[in-house]
């Protein structure tokens, strides 16, 4: 993998730069759609392709190893075959999701064994076998082992899960460097940054990272609860301290708002369910505000779901209609408002980049938070 700084705003640290793998070009800062079993939830991939046009997908080490199982994976070549997938793809180590598990996992130095919630059958994760899992996946980018601590969290607890976290990431270069790539194409390695919202913490823990001299580098353990202005404030606090010369992302963020404000503190990478769960719920995002489109002051509202017609169901469909699909329970509702909302995260950090290279991120930037943090 290599990466290109194109450019750094003068009014902030946002930066535009260009990921080059053997699966083509991400150019950044950019967001990657979650596709957590290997679909992005709802979406063709013609339409992923065509209409929302993202560089790189996400899918999910914990839910691709229960099902489809990765035998079948390797038998059918890698993620990008099963899924018919040309362009990159990242995947998280499922660090996040043991998490989530917090009544079903029990973590030990060995790793963590934790379980099933489809069928309740015991498994253990550890910093090997997830960078098995994950070569048999066969994702261009490929994350470290991590433990994502909750919020809140006592000091003592993230700073002992925060040293556990850099052992266990030891563990992974070592198996790594024994562990060859499972098909004709290499594959990049992000360690991650924990240490919750403890400066002290964040920062030993950036430069431990920094220190490994990966391909990229990941913040994880945000956007699990705490107050925007915390999470904001430990993104710079590392973002000072990784390389400039190398990726930055930002796991699980999330709302528009918030990823233009990290652009602006220099982070180049983005996932997160918000779009597509939200948009299930009937949630909007605009460049005007957010649009509850279950409300009834949609009903008689017979103008285009978005006139800035980013993607073609924006003008298609009215916003009465597509209400009308919410209050039927009809599931064509939900994939349309998907492929809106995605469309519209992929054209927002496709704007942040046009202005990161003109010079005028940071004006632009403080305008669209200013519109967009509306309830239309």
């Amino acid at each position: 993998m290599n990466f290109e700084l194109l450019a750094t705003d003068p009014g902030s640290k946002a930066r535009a730069g260009k990921i080059t793998t053997d699966h083509g070009t991400i150019e950044t800062p950019i967001f990657m759609p979650v596709g957590t079993v290997g679909s992005v939830k709802g979406v063709h991939q013609r339409e992923l392709k065509e209409e929302i046009n993202p560089d790189v997908i996400l899918g999910n080490t914990y839910h691709l190893y229960l099902r489809p199982q990765t035998e079948i994976l390797k038998k059918a070549g890698g993620l990008h075959k099963f899924i018919n997938w040309d362009r990159n793809i990242l995947t998280d180590s499922g660090g996040y999701q043991v998490y989530s598990l917090s009544e079903r996992r029990k973590i030990k130095e060995e790793g963590v064994k934790f379980k099933s919630h489809i069928d309740g059958s015991y498994h253990t994760f550890t910093p090997e076998n997830v960078m098995e899992i994950q070569r048999t996946i066969g994702a261009d980018i490929i994350m470290a082992f991590d433990e994502c601590t909750p919020y809140p969290c006592d000091y003592r607890y993230a700073k002992r899960s925060m040293h556990m976290t850099h052992r266990w990431l030891d563990r992974c270069i070592t198996h790594l460097e024994k562990t060859p790539f499972a098909y004709d194409y290499s594959q990049a390695f992000f360690p991650i940054v924990q240490g919750s919202t403890y400066k002290d913490l964040r920062q030993q823990s950036a430069e431990y990272i920094a220190s490994v001299g990966a391909e990229g580098n990941a913040i994880g353990g945000l956007s699990v609860g705490e107050p925007a202005e915390e999470m904001y404030a430990m993104t710079e606090v590392v973002t000072a301290i990784l390389p400039e010369d190398k990726p930055r992302y930002l796991m699980g963020v999330g709302t528009p708002v918030n990823i233009l404000e990290n652009i602006a503190l220099g982070i180049d990478m983005f996932d997160c369910v918000m779009p597509t769960r939200n948009a299930r719920n009937g949630m909007l995002f605009t460049a005007h505000g957010t649009i509850n489109i279950k409300n009834k002051k949609w009903e008689d509202d017979f103008s285009a779901i978005d006139d800035m017609a980013i993607t073609w169901v924006d003008t298609e469909y009215s916003k009465a209609y597509l209400k009308h699909l919410f209050s039927v329970n009809e599931m064509l509702g939900k994939q349309i408002a998907t492929i809106h909302n995605l469309g519209f995260y992929l054209w927002l950090v496709r704007e942040a980049r046009k202005h990161i290279l003109a010079g005028d991120f940071y004006t632009w930037k403080n305008k669209m938070v200013a519109q967009m943090d509306k309830r239309l």
